[in-house]
C-alpha cells in the first residue's frame, strides 16, 4: 500500500492567526513543530495499517515548513516551491490513498483562517459546485483514481469534507469561535486521534471512492476585485463571466486545475 499525505498548516490544532503560519513571524517555529507532529501522527497511522511507502508533501505557503529531521525516517518528503502540482505534488496513479492533514475551510466560510488557495479568491467552483482546497485537491487525486480517506482540521473543513466525500474519515482538532479564534484540542490528543483515524481508514480501503470530475471540466473563480479578474483574463482560454468572475474549461480536471492556478497567480502579480 502506497500513501500520499498533503499537509497544510492553518488546520493544525492551536493555529488561529496568520502570524503563526508565516516564516519569521511570532510563534511560527513553535507551530511548524506542531505541524510536523500532526504529520508524523498520520505517517505512523499509515505504517501501522501496513503501508509500504508514504510520501508527504509540504503544502503550506513557501512549502518549506515541515522539519525533515523530525519526520519518521521511513517517509519521503516533497518540500519547496514552485511545484507543478502545488499541494498535490507527488500524487500519481500508483497511490492507493490520499490523506489531507491540517486543512482549512473554503473562502467565505466560518472556518478558522478560511480561504481558498489565496486571499484574493471569494469562490472557486468546479462544474458549478463551490469548493475549497479539500475539493480542489481531492479532484486532483481523483484524476488519478486515488480516494481521499482522511481529512483533518477545524469543524468547518471536516463538515465540508463529509459533504464532498461521504465515506471520508475526519478528525476535528478545533472548533471555530471566529476567523481568528478557536476551541482547540491539546496537540497530543489531536495527534492520537489522527493516528487512529488514518490506521482505521487505511485498514478499510474498500469503503472509499475517488472524487472525479467529468471531462471536460470547467473551473470558475470569483475574485475580490475586478482588477484581479482583469489580470486573470490575460491567460489564453480564460473567459470573463461578470466583473469579478473568470472561468476556464480544460479537456479534463487536471488541465482545468492548472488553468485555475495560473489565473490565481496572474491575479496576484
Amino acid at each position: 500500500m502506497k500513501v500520499f499525505i498533503s499537509v497544510d498548516m492553518e488546520g493544525i490544532s492551536g493555529v488561529v492567526n496568520w502570524k503563526q503560519t508565516e516564516y519569521g513571524k511570532e510563534d511560527y517555529e513553535r507551530f511548524r513543530k506542531l505541524m510536523t507532529q500532526e504529520a508524523n501522527a498520520a505517517i505512523e497511522g499509515a505504517f501501522d495499517a501496513g503501508a509500504r511507502e508514504v510520501v508527504v508533501n509540504d503544502s503550506h505557503g513557501s512549502m518549506r515548513n515541515l522539519i525533515i529531521e523530525d519526520l519518521n525516517p521511513e517517509v519521503r518528503l516533497v518540500t519547496g516551491s514552485t511545484k507543478f502540482m502545488s499541494m498535490m505534488e507527488g500524487i500519481g496513479p500508483d497511490f492507493d490513498a490520499a490523506i489531507f492533514i491540517g486543512y482549512h475551510s473554503r473562502a467565505s466560510s466560518l472556518g478558522v483562517l478560511n480561504h481558498t488557495y489565496s486571499g484574493g479568491v471569494t469562490h472557486y467552483r468546479v462544474n458549478g459546485k463551490t469548493m475549497g482546497e479539500t475539493g480542489m485537491n481531492a479532484l486532483v487525486a481523483g484524476y488519478y483514481h486515488v480516494p481521499v480517506v482522511v481529512v483533518t482540521g477545524d469543524s468547518e473543513v471536516t463538515k465540508e469534507a463529509r459533504e464532498l466525500l461521504p465515506a471520508v474519515e475526519t478528525v476535528t482538532v478545533k472548533e471555530p469561535r471566529s476567523q481568528f479564534s478557536a476551541l482547540c484540542l491539546h496537540p497530543k490528543k489531536a495527534q492520537a486521534l489522527i493516528k487512529e483515524a488514518v490506521a482505521k481508514a487505511l485498514s478499510n480501503l474498500g469503503n472509499y471512492k475517488p472524487l472525479e470530475a467529468p471531462a471536460p471540466a470547467t473551473v470558475q473563480i470569483e475574485f475580490h476585485t475586478s482588477g484581479q479578474a482583469d489580470a486573470a483574463c490575460v491567460m489564453p482560454g480564460a473567459r470573463r463571466i461578470d466583473p469579478l468572475t473568470v472561468e476556464f474549461t480544460g479537456k479534463d480536471y487536471l488541465e482545468a486545475y492548472r488553468g485555475a492556478r495560473t489565473m490565481i497567480s496572474l491575479a496576484h502579480m
